[in-house]
């Protein structure tokens, strides 16, 4: 079994570190959080006093952070300084693509490989080791990442080169963004037309309206009995991180010259649901303020 560093231990990472110690692996465990650090002891991980400490001697370095500069300032100002040469870096962050790019050609230049891994699943996911992984990096990169993010995902898509993942992440959440105010608006036009919720969802949801933000994550009570709407929107995935995967979407646009006027108001309407202190919420909430309320 390896000895894994592993930094950032929030609600998407403790999980995560969890089921790699559960695989037997080693796992060094370092956060910011006192109490994350002793969550993850308590599922196995060892503490690490500080990142230098985590990735000493280790084989794997795996990070779960909130945001680029997170990223390049963990990578860049700690971690391929401290790591042995030959050590894999795997990020599984959601962040920008030009860091993922610029983290990973420092990696290559001291010696290590590296892939971005951003993933999908949100925090059920994380827990019961199902996640969908979205991997960036060389062939021989990803072969050596798979067998750690198989202990940790269920599906795992090598999307290309360095900050290939990062790419398809944006991308896939910014459909998910887009459908999510699609089906939260047919929802509320329904409401006022006097079409029942449940009639709805039962024609939607078996015709071309169907979508994963209807039949898995539907915004209203009732239909799917498993989403966050019928636990009053305690969140699975944040309207939060849902607006800032819309503004990274949205960044890499200009930078590519792109144009996504769909995705740039759904970013201005997460921006105001967010805004207006809900950002705890989870993302389908955002139906509430679609209905007024």
């Amino acid at each position: 079994m390896a000895r894994i560093a592993f930094i950032g231990l929030g609600n998407m990472g403790g999980p995560m570190a969890a089921n790699l110690a559960k695989a037997q692996h080693q796992v060094a465990a370092y956060d910011l959080s006192d109490q994350a650090v002793a969550a993850a002891v308590a599922n196995g991980a060892s503490k690490a006093a500080s990142i230098a400490d985590a990735v000493k001697g280790a084989e794997v370095v795996v990070t779960m952070l909130p945001a680029g500069k997170h990223v390049r300032e963990v990578y860049e100002g700690t971690v391929i300084g401290a790591a042995a040469k030959g050590t894999l870096l795997i990020d599984c962050s959601t962040i920008d693509v030009e860091s993922a790019r610029v983290v990973a050609a420092a990696a290559a230049k001291a010696g290590m490989e590296m892939v971005d891994a951003p993933v999908s699943g949100g925090t059920g996911g994380a827990a019961a080791g199902t996640l969908t992984f979205m991997v960036g990096g060389a062939d021989a990169a990803f072969a050596r990442a798979r067998p750690f993010l198989e202990k940790m995902g269920k599906n795992i898509v090598h999307a290309g080169g360095s900050g290939n993942g990062q790419a398809a992440k944006i991308c896939n959440n910014m459909i998910l963004g887009v459908s999510m105010l699609a089906v939260s608006e047919a929802f509320m036009l329904a409401k006022r037309l006097g079409l029942d919720a449940q009639k709805l969802f039962d024609v939607a949801s078996t015709s071309s309206g169907q979508c994963w933000s209807l039949t898995t994550y539907c915004p209203v009570p009732g239909p799917v009995p498993t989403s966050p709407a019928n636990r009053d929107y305690q969140a699975g995935f944040t309207a939060a991180m849902m607006l800032k995967d819309l503004l990274l979407a949205q960044e890499a646009a200009r930078a590519a010259n792109a144009t996504t006027p769909l995705g740039a108001e759904a970013a201005q309407l997460f921006s105001l649901f967010v805004n207006s202190g809900r950002g705890a919420q989870d993302f389908s909430g955002i139906i509430r303020m679609l209905d007024g309320k």
